[in-house]
């Protein structure tokens, strides 16, 4: 009888194990959606529910009384503004973030050769984005209005001078600007995903006689996806931050080449066109979404 009541006894003890883990895992979970609720709540209140707002809005007249079906969008894409908007901004992501990219992690591949402890050049490398832009922008135009710095270093040389903010040559200004702000952040990030990499691999690869170029191709490069992920998604959204520069230097209306989409946001905003202005947000998001998605799936398949 004592050896029956023993065998019953044991899977009771398992349930009863099994239990109070389900119960304690319950509670765990509740507890951290407790502390998650208000971070939700304040996303869907302050994110979805204007976003929800600007799709309906795209759809109606700009009081948001009227149904107007598809004719804001019609309308911006038959826009010149827009397309030349669209056109810049589409140019100016597609030369920065090559640039961007390949240029921080030269930096962050150099630093980490010759100086493996360099904290503190590290964070001097974040001041160009602790600067305000305000300082920038009145830095940028002592340099590059008519009779500016540059310009008077060029006629001491004898060189013409050039229009720089009033000609093509304002996009180089503007993709120098955001080169300039944003390298020393991405190394910083691209040092973060150096420094995950196991040492052991690099010594196994030296020992087999590897060299530098073999050990960057074969080791380093395929272990930094999730971080190339990253990097990219956050510099294509820095991308759309250069306006405030842009607007600084050259106003509302800047010559043609950096005439982005937030120049248009901003005109058709002050023009209370918001019909239209929210169909072409409705549409930038939809495709900065397309665009990112497969870096997000990059970013999640390097941290498994």
């Amino acid at each position: 009888m004592k050896s029956k009541r023993k065998r019953f006894a044991r899977p009771i003890e398992k349930l009863h194990f099994k239990k109070n883990t389900f119960r304690r895992k319950g509670k765990k979970a509740f507890q951290a959606w407790m502390f998650l609720l208000p971070s939700l709540i304040g996303i869907g209140v302050f994110l979805f529910v204007p976003f929800g707002e600007t799709i309906r809005r795209s759809f109606t007249n700009p009081l948001g009384t009227k149904f107007l079906g598809m004719k804001n969008y019609q309308s911006i894409f038959s826009n010149d503004a827009f397309r030349l908007a669209v056109a810049n901004t589409v140019r100016f992501i597609l030369v920065c973030i090559p640039l961007l990219l390949v240029t921080s992690l030269i930096f962050a591949l150099l630093i980490r050769k010759i100086l493996p402890k360099g904290e503190k050049l590290q964070t001097a490398c974040l001041l160009p984005m602790a600067i305000p832009v305000a300082s920038i922008s009145l830095l940028w135009k002592a340099l590059f209005i008519q009779n500016g710095i540059l310009n008077n270093l060029l006629s001491f040389w004898g060189v013409p001078e050039i229009s720089f903010l009033d000609s093509s040559a304002a996009f180089g200004v503007l993709v120098g600007t955001y080169l300039w702000r944003n390298i020393g952040y991405d190394m910083i990030l691209w040092l973060a995903g150096l420094d995950a990499i196991p040492a052991s691999m690099y010594e196994a690869a030296e020992v087999d006689g590897a060299n530098s170029w073999q050990i960057f191709w074969k080791i380093t490069l395929p272990n930094l996806p999730s971080t190339m992920g990253l990097i990219t998604i956050l510099s294509i959204l820095n991308t759309f931050k250069v306006y405030r520069e842009a607007y600084l230097v050259a106003g509302n209306y800047p010559d043609d080449s950096i005439y982005l989409l937030q120049h248009l946001f901003n005109n058709w905003f002050s023009s209370l066109d918001l019909g239209r202005l929210s169909a072409a947000a409705v549409v930038v998001a939809l495709a900065l979404l397309l665009v990112i998605l497969p870096f997000l799936k990059m970013l999640r398949e390097g941290s498994e």
